[in-house]
């Protein structure tokens, strides 16, 4: 492929994603409008049908009332002020946007969640909504099988999801499940009960794996239900004292002191909600261990070498977090060598969860999944890319199903409205154990069948009410565009390409203007995300090139005070720093960009950079024969020429 094209071949127009969205030009309002309308109208219908025999509450005469005509008057015009103002919005729909990771919303969950949305479904439980708390239960289970999950629910393991209002809250309950699942063998020894395969001391307890502690946790159910109903409360109770959650931390470690609060290990690029949640869990941050990264993936070698530490100081390790697609750069950890070092690290006795944080790059998992559920071979998905996947990215999603947890967000790259994160486990039976009980709202007893368990979602999760329309949205699309490559996954593919696009581009923007600024990609991108570093030309100050950057970004970002139009596009920045780098990756961004490491400012140790996210399927319009990518290019080129310009011979 020659650096001018965007997409290794040329290829007939994909119709059936021309009706996924509203469109940058709100080309489908009709269709929108007709189904808002049509199911507005069913909604109004269905009220007047439960007891058509009761009257009207709201008299026929009402609407001419002076009151009902001033209170009318006042909504309309507070009404119209919020539209006003919100043409102040930043325009996601639009191919010129090209920052955050925002974009236009897939119809199919616009339209359900506005459909469902005067129900008001509560889905703390099926009392408060007894149709969309099933649904919820069922996109837990078409993410399951995005993810390559056991998700057949007659199977005892299983797995479970549920959404949330993002990701930064799924990230707390991965937390929350690996702790209750990691204390529990501890407490059902600290209990003293009989007849159970226990492990031989505190230590080992702390360290069964996912699934042995699961079935050990199972085995205390069935002992426990064969005990009459007196001793069955005596030693509910007993091991429900010795319990984590009921000590809490202080106790639990005091009552055990030869265990140590564990760690929780991901890498440097993991997100900000990391540190918060071992914060709110009471961990600590000092329990959160960031790791080293090769290219800004996580370090295999980092991994063994914390976990050889780990297992000879015997401290113990929660949780290892693995981040598909980060939020920065677009990275995908190579979560295959992550396991494999959770493999050799149980043979020195030191077990813990791996949980994969896939905010970003859960939905990319469609690439990799046949119609049928299966994986594609890396060959099959290459086929439609010039360097997607690469063998390391492959092997990373092929290795998903053997994770204990993840982290997806449907409101990112699944198109839908804010906010809707989901949490994905692959064993439901562990979940037993995050389950609270409130009379008002659940039953006395936990139902035997797994979609019947769910019901009653609130005992098990963070939150409690919460909207059942969002997942009528995400089930909704699910269904229209099913969690495979030939479905839901053309819209990926789309950006993926479109990306491989923006890369070549922007290597030829770098030729292009080799005279004026030093242009670099910093990381070949693995998803769609894709980050330019700029200096201008002769410059060896990082603190100027940041000040570059910074104006060129002025001139990317939304701004309250002018009209959205003057801004030609819309792009964000993020920033490198060289504790996050390591020595050698430092060394070459700085050495390519021609800029002297010992600039950097003291306390402001980063370089700012560019950074694209490329979710708009439309950033390619071969039909008007238009690429928003050479657009923005060549936008930038006159932007940095001109900037320059100002500059004079400045450096």
């Amino acid at each position: 492929m020659s650096a001018a094209q965007p997409f290794p071949t040329e290829e007939p127009r994909d119709h059936a994603l021309d009706a996924c969205f509203l469109g940058p030009y709100g080309e489908n309002d009709t269709l929108l409008e007709k189904l808002l309308v049509e199911f507005l109208r069913d909604h109004v219908y269905w009220r007047r049908n439960f007891h058509p025999e009761d009257p009207p509450a709201i008299a026929t005469t009402a609407a001419h009332h002076p009151d009902y005509l001033a209170f009318e008057s006042r909504m309309r015009r507070e009404l119209h002020q919020l539209s006003a103002a919100l043409k102040k919005s930043v325009p996601f729909h639009s191919p010129r946007y090209i920052g955050h990771m925002a974009s236009d919303l897939l119809l199919p969950g616009l339209a359900a969640q506005m459909l469902t949305l005067p129900y008001n479904p509560n889905n703390v439980s099926e009392d408060a909504a007894p149709v969309t708390v099933d649904l919820e239960v069922q996109v837990g289970l078409q993410l399951a099988r995005m993810l390559g999950y056991p998700h057949d629910p007659a199977q005892p393991a299983c797995a479970f999801g549920h959404l949330t209002s993002g990701g930064t809250l799924a990230n707390y309950q991965a937390l929350r499940l690996a702790l209750a699942l990691k204390a529990f063998p501890v407490a059902l020894r600290a209990a003293g009960v009989p007849e159970l395969p226990l492990p031989t001391d505190a230590w080992a307890a702390f360290n069964l794996s996912t699934v042995d502690g699961i079935a050990l946790l199972e085995a205390w159910q069935r002992w426990l239900a064969a005990q009459p109903p007196a001793q069955r409360a005596h030693w509910l109770q007993r091991v429900e004292q010795e319990r984590i959650e009921q000590r809490g931390l202080a106790g639990f470690f005091a009552a055990h002191p030869q265990l140590r609060v564990p760690l929780v290990l991901a890498p440097v690029t993991a997100h900000y909600s990391w540190s918060k949640g071992l914060k709110l869990l009471g961990l600590g941050r000092d329990q959160l261990e960031l790791l080293p990264t090769d290219g800004m993936r996580l370090d295999p070698a980092a991994l063994r070498d914390t976990l050889e530490r780990c297992a000879r100081e015997r401290q113990s390790v929660l949780m290892c977090v693995a981040v598909l697609g980060g939020t920065e750069y677009g990275t995908i950890d190579p979560l295959d060598a992550v396991l494999a070092a959770r493999q050799a690290s149980r043979r020195r006795g030191l077990d813990f969860a791996v949980h994969v944080d896939a905010a970003w790059g859960g939905y990319l998992a469609t690439l990799f999944r046949h119609e049928d559920g299966t994986l594609r071979t890396r060959d099959d998905v290459a086929a439609d890319y010039t360097q997607f996947p690469t063998p390391a990215v492959h092997a990373a999603f092929a290795a998903l199903g053997d994770t204990d947890s993840v982290t997806v967000d449907p409101h990112k790259l699944g198109y839908l409205p804010y906010g809707s994160g989901a949490f994905i486990c692959r064993d439901h039976r562990a979940m037993a154990l995050l389950a609270e009980r409130a009379d008002y709202v659940f039953h006395a007893a936990t139902p035997a069948g797994y979609l019947a368990r769910y019901r009653s979602l609130g005992q098990f999760i963070p939150e409690g009410s919460k909207s059942g329309a969002a997942a009528a949205a995400v089930y909704v699309t699910h269904k229209v565009l099913p969690l495979d490559h030939a479905h839901f996954g053309r819209l990926p593919r789309a950006t993926v390409r479109a990306a491989e696009g923006f890369h070549a581009r922007a290597q030829r923007f770098a030729l292009e203007l080799a005279d004026c600024v030093h242009a670099l990609v910093p990381f070949a991108p693995d998803s769609n995300l894709v980050c330019l570093a700029l200096n201008p030309h002769g410059n060896t100050s990082v603190a100027t090139a940041n000040a570059f950057v910074r104006a060129l970004h002025d001139e990317l970002r939304c701004d309250p005070q002018q009209p959205l139009q003057t801004r030609e596009f819309f792009g964000s920045v993020t920033s490198l720093r060289p504790e996050m780098l390591g020595p050698a990756q430092t060394a070459r961004i700085l050495g390519a960009l021609g800029l002297d490491p010992a600039s950097f400012v003291p306390g402001d140790d980063r370089l700012l950079i560019l950074r694209h996210t490329l979710m708009n399927p439309y950033l390619i319009d071969r039909e008007n024969g238009i690429s928003y990518i050479d657009r923005y290019f060549d936008f930038l080129g006159r932007r940095v020429r001109a900037l320059r310009g100002t500059a004079g011979s400045r450096p």
